[in-house]
């Protein structure tokens, strides 16, 4: 007989618990825990992996990313220049020694991810395409494909050699890592989804359970329309509390833009290489900050609140190439509702530029600098606890680098064997009252109205600009809401999970309200802004602030001293020391508003308020499927698990169903049994269109780790003749990436009748540096053609073809083709006259042309440039002006005049002209 929905799930007995026991456990399987697991396995060790969810779709990775920030390619970034960025963002408090790891170990890390077949992008020679974004440093690898990243490390995860090391637990969550003899021995939890109660004994411990994401509450309202995943409610940090690990920087809060009302990312890292900004609602550049900081989000948020704002990405002077591309990746790979969002306002980047704003507060070291303290290893102050990714404290680390440290958790760990003794009984009849409190009273406040009630706590008294009395009256507030929280009712595992991590959330709350209060200056910008202490503090605070858990109970801080750095920074200088402990930190009094009988006191009226939209309760976000599933499919479902050989995968591709053979597809995709590729080829041929299109994704998606055989150039090259401009792009562009191609199959797709299948021709032209047929394609009737051509150009070994073929795109009656040949002289050079072509194009109506003449008079010689471009920095479009001031740049070493002329620029309206040419002098 089924239980009826309303009788709550029984309470397990702590005798009953279910233990389990490994070398390594690893809590989280997101982006650094899935590396931690792997590299342990690879080191030796039995893991066992812990995830609340199911590691195939779990954590901040689970729709891809669409670029790395940090990526320190050889030859276009070194890391010491990484690592002083790094130091200048986060105003001087940073362990290099941490920083240094990401910096010196992310390539290798790119090209680990590589061979697993994620795909960053790459020029028509097969080198990285790194970005710059920032003012300094090329630090920003474009990843357009990468919606498949977990996917991928999913499918490193089921190889048959590390099932063998790995287990996997899905839906089980941790509440607490068990301590003993001063080290931690494991962990207590319960299973999502059927309620039971679970222990695990362990050699050591890895946190990588993400940011704290549901801190502060959107502007929406809704609780899990947060910036950041918003199954990240801080559980790792609350872990690290309760274990004895010291945390640090918890009053540096993360602070992003975003989407107004939509909560997503605006995405300029994505924007920017293409063309877009950020720009004021008169169409002005106005961030000074060089490093998407505090700093930045101070002057972001000013100018939010100013009567120049609202703030907006501008996209809408952008060519229709560019806008195109954009759509494909901001509305699949970062957020596949963006473009519905978008939709249903009627706006469209063609016409509508996209306004921001700014997020709610949470805690996250890969963005800011809040977080469990780590060294190089990853080791905490906990004896064999270890922590990586957003979780730990290793400043503005992004994606390549909570890789780089799950790696360097998991290498240090698997030395460890099971704990043997007995586990802390005293610490698992805790963790089970933690989660199991809600069932006593099942009728209690539901979990949605008692975090509600917390997160608005946070915005009211949290949220910068802080202050110390707003601050003490948060802890008044978090101490009641203890009450409150003991009282929450569950009936349901899922909710009992959903309880467990509001606990989390206040202990997170509280944190970074009293480390705001200890720290008593403003640093960090936005991220630390105290009213009360506007004024950085470098003599008394140039210190990390730490916190622990004292035996007691209470809250302790430490503030540590910035240890020696290994890259030396202007304007920071830290000498190491002795600690200086500051012990619990006691809130103001809050009881009166002054003295109780003291006169009231004139005063300055208040600068405003911000009002708190109230949430929809009734609001649900449910998605509900009814299609049916044929025999086939779950058939294929079975075999995914087993790892199939290609011949029990035949059958399904042949299958007379195309749902079955698409499926068949994406099981091929994710196992890669030998053969892969030719048989995704063979099914580019497929009669369905849907099938094709899944085998032309698949091939793109592992062409870093399919094998260069005849069989597979074979089936590509046949493709090139199917009706499919789809299928004909792709085969293109994996011919090209996997150097089976050559010149004369490529020149004969620059008769093709689509144009993007033209455009995979040039670049895989320019990747076997076929000069003369590019030369041909250069009076291809499409625009987008042209523009690629004069582009690629600047791949192309140079020589007097190449030099022929870019003279008459500089007249093209297309302005973007014209401005896209100057731009490309400044790499193959810029002979006499067309120096003199550039000069005169200075004048041409489009901006465009204007700036990629600028850009190649760069490489003109300085007498005829110099003069040419003080001219144009007087052009009144910003991006000429900038562009105009990048050129000068590289004249300014021998060029009086050029230095000149960059002085003048200092004080342009423009906040990347000024910040281009101030760095130059």
């Amino acid at each position: 007989m089924d239980t009826p929905v309303d009788t709550p799930v029984e309470i397990p007995a702590l005798a009953d618990a279910e233990e389990l026991s490994c070398d390594v456990l690893v809590i989280g399987g997101g982006t650094a825990g899935t590396m931690a697991a792997l590299t342990a396995a690879e080191h030796g060790a039995d893991v066992l992996l812990l995830e609340k969810a199911h590691v195939r779709h779990s954590g901040a990775l689970a729709m891809g990313m669409d670029g790395v920030n940090n990526a320190v390619i050889p030859g276009r970034a070194e890391p010491d220049d990484y690592v002083a960025e790094i130091t200048r963002a986060n105003d001087g408090i940073v362990d290099q020694s941490t920083v240094r790891q990401t910096a010196t170990r992310g390539f290798a890390m790119v090209r680990r991810l590589e061979s697993y077949g994620v795909k960053f992008e790459k020029d028509e020679h097969g080198e990285y395409a790194v970005r710059q974004v920032h003012r300094s440093g090329s630090y920003v690898l474009p990843m357009p494909e990468g919606k498949d990243v977990k996917k991928v490390l999913y499918r490193q995860l089921r190889r048959r050699e590390m099932r063998e090391r790995i287990r996997i637990e899905n839906r089980v969550m941790p509440v607490r890592v068990l301590t003993a003899q001063g080290r931690a021995v494991g962990a207590a939890g319960f299973n999502t989804r059927t309620g039971r109660f679970v222990s695990v004994r362990a050699g050591a411990v890895i946190l990588a359970t993400g940011a704290c994401g549901r801190l502060g509450l959107p502007a929406s309202g809704y609780l899990y329309g947060t910036y950041e995943n918003p199954t990240n409610a801080g559980d790792g940090y609350a872990m690290a509390y309760h274990a004895g690990a010291e945390l640090t920087g918890i009053e540096c809060f993360q602070i992003n833009p975003l989407i107004k009302d939509y909560n997503g990312p605006a995405c300029a890292y994505v924007a920017n290489p293409f063309g877009g900004y950020q720009v004021n609602r008169h169409g002005e550049r106005f961030v000074d900050s060089d490093y998407w900081s505090g700093q930045m989000m101070a002057e972001f948020a000013a100018e939010i609140a100013s009567d120049r704002g609202p703030v907006y990405l501008k996209l809408s002077h952008l060519p229709e190439e560019s806008i195109s591309a954009l759509e494909s990746i901001l509305h699949t790979t970062e957020r596949p509702t963006r473009g519905t969002f978008h939709a249903g306002r009627g706006h469209d980047y063609r016409t509508h530029d996209i306004e921001m704003h700014i997020s709610e507060i949470g805690l996250c070291g890969g963005h800011s600098a809040s977080g469990v303290r780590v060294d190089d290893h990853a080791r905490t102050t906990v004896p064999r606890l270890y922590a990586a990714g957003d979780l730990a404290c290793v400043p503005h680390n992004y994606m390549i680098g909570a890789f780089v440290f799950g790696d360097l958790a998991g290498a240090d760990a698997s030395q460890y064997k099971p704990y043997e003794g007995e586990l802390p009984q005293d610490q698992l009849r805790d963790a089970h009252e933690l989660v199991y409190r809600p069932l006593h009273h099942p009728d209690g406040p539901p979990q949605s109205q008692v975090e509600y009630k917390l997160r608005r706590f946070v915005n009211d008294y949290v949220a910068p600009p802080k202050s110390g009395a707003r601050l003490s009256l948060a802890l008044e507030a978090f101490e009641r809401m203890r009450a409150d929280i003991a009282e929450m009712g569950a009936r349901t595992p899922h909710e009992l999970m959903r309880c467990a991590e509001v606990t989390f959330i206040r202990d997170c709350a509280e944190m970074a309200a009293r480390a705001s209060l200890a720290r008593t200056e403003s640093r960090w910008g936005l991220y630390h802004d105290r009213t009360d202490h506007p004024a950085r503090d470098d003599d008394s605070w140039f210190h990390h602030l730490d916190l622990h858990k004292s035996p007691s109970g209470s809250m302790e801080f430490t503030a540590r001293p910035v240890a020696p750095y290994l890259v030396p920074v202007p304007d920071f200088a830290p000498t190491g020391g002795a600690s200086r402990h500051l012990g619990e930190v006691h809130p103001e009094s809050v009881a009166t508003a002054g003295a109780r009988d003291a006169a009231p006191v004139a005063s300055a009226p208040p600068s405003g308020t911000v009002p708190v939209t109230d949430p929809d309760p009734d609001r649900r976000g449910l998605d509900h499927t009814g299609a049916g599933t044929s025999p086939r499919l779950l058939e294929l479902l079975a075999l995914t698990e087993q790892e199939p050989e290609l011949t029990a995968l035949l059958p399904y591709l042949g299958d007379p169903s195309p749902a079955v053979r698409r499926s068949a597809v994406d099981v091929l995709t994710e196992t890669v049994p030998p053969g892969t590729g030719p048989a995704l080829a063979a099914a580019l041929r497929d009669p369905h269109g849907d099938v094709r299109a899944t085998a032309a994704a698949s091939l793109r998606e592992l062409v870093e780790t399919l094998p260069a055989e005849p069989d597979l150039r074979e089936g590509l090259a046949a493709a090139l003749t199917e009706d499919d401009p789809v299928v004909r792009a792709a085969a293109l562009d994996v011919l090209r990436a996997l150097r089976l191609g050559d010149g004369e199959l490529f020149a004969d797709a620059l008769a093709d009748p689509e144009t993007a299948v033209r455009v995979e021709a040039v670049r895989a032209l320019v990747s076997v540096d076929a000069a003369e047929p590019l030369s041909r394609a250069a009076a291809d009737p499409s625009r987008e053609v042209r523009v690629t051509v004069a582009k690629a150009l600047a791949n192309v070994t140079p020589g007097k073809l190449v030099a022929d073929t870019l003279d008459p795109l500089t007249t093209d009656p297309d302005a973007l083709v014209r401005a896209a040949a100057f731009a490309t002289l400044a790499v193959t050079g810029c002979s006499a006259s067309l120096a003199a072509r550039a000069v005169a194009a200075q004048a041409d109506p489009a901006w465009q042309v204007r700036s990629g003449a600028a850009t190649a008079l760069s490489a003109a010689e300085a007498r005829v440039a110099v003069p040419a471009l003080a001219r144009a920095l007087e052009d009144p479009n910003a991006d000429v002006r900038k562009a105009t001031v990048l050129a000068l740049v590289r004249h300014s070493a021998i060029d009086e005049d050029a230095r000149a002329a960059l002085a003048t620029a200092t004080a342009d309206s423009d906040a990347d002209v000024r910040a281009y040419a101030s760095r130059a002098l």
